[in-house]
Formats: C-alpha cells, structure tokens, sequence
C-alpha cells in the first residue's frame, strides 16, 4: 500500500462516515471530499472539478428540467379518481395499478419526481376510498425505485454508473440496456408486495379530518384576554403570551369580527383568541397571564376551519431551503403572510411544543393553519409539497402533447444511437424553452443544484481510487476473499454490499465509491465489465430496508405515518429476495464471456 491509496482510503473512510452520520448534508460531503483530494495532490484541480462537465452531471440536470415540465402539464391528475374508484371495489387491484403506473412513468421520468407527482393524488385518493395511506404509499415508493431501473432515465444512479463506464473506457449504457432486467425486478417487486406485502404492511386508520389525525384537540383552544393581561396593548409578535409560553395566537375575534394575527396586531381586553398551545400548562399559568379559557368548548367552536382558517399538510422536499433550519430562523410565518405552523410529524413522532425551535428534515410534514387563497403561496414555494389539496397543475392538452413529443425525442434519438444521451437531453431542455413551453426562469428553479454539486462531488471519489490504484488493492482483495469461488461469487458479493450500503447513505455515492471497484475486479478476473456496473447500478437503487435508504422512502416516511420497524419487516425479506434475483439472473442478461 503507498502513501497516496493510504490518503484515498482514509478520505474515503471519513465520506463513509460523514454520509451514514448526516452530520453535514450530503452535497457538502461530496464537495469537501472533492477539495481534500485535490489539496493533498491525489487529484489535480482539473481532475477534480471535472465532474461538472462529466456528461452524467449534465444528463441528470437536464433531467431534473424534463420532468418538472411533466409535472406542470397536469398529465396525471385524473390518475386520483381512478385509484379512487378501483381503492373502494379492491384493495389489492389499487396496489397492482399504483405500483405498475409508478414503475412505468418512472421508467422515464426521475423517480423522486414521480413521487413528488403522485404522493398529493394517492392521499388524496387514499381519503375518499377509505384505504389508509400507509396501504399505499410504500407501493408508490417501491413501485418508482423498482421502475427506475427499468431504463437509462429512470434514476440518477443508472446515468452516474453509465458516465463512470465512460470515463474507464467503456460504452456507456444504453437507453433499454437495462430493460430485460430491469422489468424482472420490477415484477419480482409487484409479486411481492401484493403476496407478502398484503400481510405485512400497516393498516394503520387516517380520518378525513387532520386535526383528529394529529390528536389537536389538546393542543388548540380558545381564551379571552382579561384586562389585566400582560400581553393587553403589546403585538401579537411581542406579546408575552408568544415569547414567554410559546403560544401559537392562530386568529382574532374582536367583538364578533373575526380579524387576521398579523404579527403587527395589537391585541386589546376582551380580545378571543384561537392558540395552539398545551391546555394543561395553560391552566397553570392563566393566573399569572391574564387569561382564561372560554366556557363550554366544544367540537365545532374548536373547529380551527371556521371563519376562514383551513388546515393544510406540507413535506419538506429534499431540494429544500428550509433543511436544517427551524422555524423561526426562516421566519415561516412573516414568509407565507400569518401562516402557522401548529404541529410537526417528524418521521414517527408528532412535535406539539417548541416548534419554533425545531431542526426541520428531509421527509417532515408540517400541519400548517392558513387562509385558503394562501394555499397556493406554500406550493409556489419550492421547498413544500402540498399533501392535503390535489395537484395545482391542471391538465393542459396544449402543453402535454409538445411535452410528450419532446421527450419522445430525447428517448428515440438517444435510443437509437442518432446523438448522445446528454446531447439529446440538453437539446429537449432547449426545445422547451425556445417553443415557449417553460421559461427559463422555472427550469433553473427546477434543478436540484444539491444533487448536480453532489454528482460532481462524488465522481471524484472514483477517479481518485482509479488513479492511485486503489481500487485494484479493493479488487485484489476481493478476488482473494471471494475469487475463489468464480465471478459468480464475486459478482453476488457486490450486489450485495451495494444494496446493503446504499440503505444507509446516498445511492450515488455508493455508486461512485464501488462501480470502480466492479471495474478493476472484472478485469482481473478477465471477464466483461458490464455483468459488475450492472449489479452496482441496480443494488444502488434497490433500497427498501430503511426509510433514509432512498428519497422517495424518506418522503413517504411522514405522510404514511410509517415506523422504521416496518421497511425493516417488509423491506428486508425484499432486499434478499432480489439480491438473489440479480444474482442469478444478470451474468444471464450480461454474460461474463459475450
């Protein structure tokens, strides 16, 4: 071992931890791993920063454009009243037609995408057909990753492994390489979560009323403000009954007028106030405050849907600003004009109190009191999914057509070998633009610039191990462990430490770390290549055993009212089922010897 495989392996190590620890987030990894191999002279400046013209990090991005067009055509909205309809007749045909029409359009559209897509019309669906969400949204989740892998454009991790392959020599992947299979996992998957994933996965009760659903009701109520209120003549944002007890003030009634708790509001004597807060703690302190709680409440005059006031539910995105941030460090509600944010569901716990100081994450569902018109200011945002109203995006048959047509083109050309798939890719990013269809201002708003830096990042990872020889050290000792036993072994052995990786940190960079490896290894063992970047490209995306394994399973995590016990008991037995699917049947599809 010299000196510089000893630097790599150590960087390497620290990317490991930092990743599976999530101490930083996962593009501010990627790049200073990126910076320490270039500071320590493993990688020159030009080498390093090559990862943002490598022809993966630009397919991804022009991508991420492609499929936000998608999305702003509305082609999917008539989806929820058909997964209503066929939920409320059978539960098992809803799971077969969500699972195949969440492969198929991810097949061709970013699988984090699709979801995003499909998650608001599932819950939606879910609502009005009776079947709990969490008897839906895992067969969404699973359906798109088993979907992504399907095609060249399923997944960011397919266009990685192809752009690493290139980079080594090799041919790069082909649109429907992967298709044969791809479609086997992907029915191996369906198969069985309609047979076993019937009996494992939760029934767990969502009523058609959120507050019931986040238990509200000891949590929202009404007082009145006594003249002797410390908060009588302060702003609502001044008021003591904010900076001292926490107290959510969600609406004003003012001698019968029913006024909005802008922070700028003064309050005065007498004023009732609608508050999130604890009503046990309240008790306590009404003395002291000057308050106390209005008489005879009841149901419908806690009703936080009356006069106006309507409750939504929104996920924090993975592409969002809002990450690691609370709160009141992004000033939510002077952001989204007196929105209030009165409950968090943070994967498999609900936040009551001291919400303003919560660290909001990937995946957590915010229960947010507002105006109805204002709705549509937290969409417009960017960093929330909107789970409680149907999709904005209504159909447009003007836009879908020429969006359909242009990523027809983008597939076809680049299928049949006319141009390059990242020339095809940026020439339909260009075609929406130029013909009017997207501005150019919401493509670059649509990019997950997170994911493009992390792309970048990582592919250095790679070419580090590749140049100091550091990946043939792995190789070697791979084949000297396993070898032995023929590339069958070997090729089993990667699939699964990818997939086994790759469900507890970034898929990418699973990818990045080992499609290198898979290299140097099949040519020591004097077989094809391709059988190797396969298994790594598929186990990368194969991730149902932990709801942080995937991106799509981390959004789910909340809306789903999931446990992390239950992508272990479903998950697991999957994960095993298909690591021996692919063990079998890719030296099949790719043979070691073509």
């Amino acid at each position: 071992m010299t000196l510089e495989i000893a630097i790599v392996l150590a960087i390497i190590v620290l990317a490991l931890y930092l990743f599976i620890s999530e101490r930083l987030s996962i593009d501010t990894v990627s790049m200073l791993i990126m910076a320490l191999l270039i500071v320590t002279g493993i990688l020159t400046p030009a080498e390093g920063f090559s990862g943002f013209s490598n022809s993966a990090t630009i397919t991804v991005t022009c991508m991420f454009v492609l499929s936000t067009a998608i999305f702003q055509t509305g082609a999917l909205n008539s989806f929820g009243k058909m997964l209503t309809g066929i939920g409320r007749k059978n539960e098992f045909l809803a799971v077969l037609v969500l699972m195949l029409v969440s492969g198929l359009v991810s097949a061709f559209i970013n699988d984090t995408a699709v979801v995003a897509l499909l998650m608001p019309v599932v819950i939606q669906a879910s609502k009005h057909s009776g079947v709990p969400p969490s008897r839906l949204l895992m067969p969404l989740s699973f359906g798109a990753l088993l979907g992504g892998v399907c095609t060249l454009l399923g997944t960011s991790t397919n266009i990685l492994v192809s752009g690493i392959a290139e980079r080594m020599g090799l041919e790069p992947f082909g649109m429907f390489e992967m298709s044969k299979a791809g479609i086997l996992f992907l029915l191996t998957g369906l198969a069985y979560m309609l047979i076993a994933g019937t009996f494992l996965m939760p029934k767990r009760k969502s009523t058609t009323k959120i507050s019931e659903n986040y238990s509200l009701g000891k949590y929202l109520t009404e007082i009145i403000l006594l003249p002797k209120a410390k908060s009588v003549g302060q702003s609502i944002v001044e008021s003591k009954l904010r900076q001292d007890l926490d107290i959510e003030i969600l609406q004003v009634i003012r001698e019968g007028v029913v006024m909005e708790a802008h922070p700028s509001l003064i309050l005065q004597s007498n004023d009732l106030l609608k508050v999130r807060c604890d009503v046990e703690k309240l008790k306590l302190l009404m003395d002291r405050e000057g308050v106390m709680l209005k008489p005879e409440r009841n149901e419908k005059k806690n009703n936080i849907r009356s006069n106006g006031l309507v409750l939504v539910e929104a996920m924090l995105m993975h592409n969002s600003r809002f990450l690691n941030r609370s709160i009141k460090e992004i000033n939510f509600r002077g952001r989204f004009d007196g929105a209030n944010v009165i409950a968090i569901r943070h994967r498999d716990q609900i936040l009551y109190e001291r919400l303003g100081h919560a660290k909001l994450d990937v995946g957590d569902v915010l229960l947010i009191s507002t105006h109805r018109d204002k709705i549509k200011a937290l969409r417009d945002s960017g960093d929330l999914l909107v789970l409680s109203e149907s999709p904005h995006a209504r159909f447009d048959i003007r836009k879908v057509l020429p969006v359909l047509a242009i990523i027809a083109g983008v597939v076809l050309t680049a299928s049949f070998n006319i141009v390059n798939i990242v020339v095809s890719a940026t020439m339909g990013v260009l075609a929406l633009i130029v013909f009017g269809i997207m501005k150019p201002d919401d493509a670059y708003k649509s990019i997950e610039w997170k994911v493009v830096f992390m792309l970048a990042g990582v592919l250095s990872m790679g070419a580090a191990l590749e140049k100091t020889g550091a990946a043939q050290l792995i190789g070697d000792g791979l084949i000297n462990t396993v070898g032995v036993l023929g590339p069958h072994a070997v090729l089993s052995c990667f699939f699964f430490i990818t997939f086994m990786l790759t469900n507890f940190m970034s898929n990418n960079a699973t990818a990045a770390l080992l499609a290198p490896i898979a290299v140097i290894t099949a040519r020591s063992l004097e077989v094809d290549e391709r059988p190797f970047l396969m298994a790594v490209a598929f186990a990368s995306s194969l991730s149902f055993m932990t709801p942080m394994g995937y991106q799509t399973n981390t959004m789910i995590y909340g809306p789903g009212n999931y446990k992390f016990k239950d992508f272990l008991k479903i998950g697991t037995p999957l994960n095993i089922l298909l690591w021996i699917v692919g063990s079998i049947f890719i030296p099949y599809f790719f043979p070691f010897h073509p």
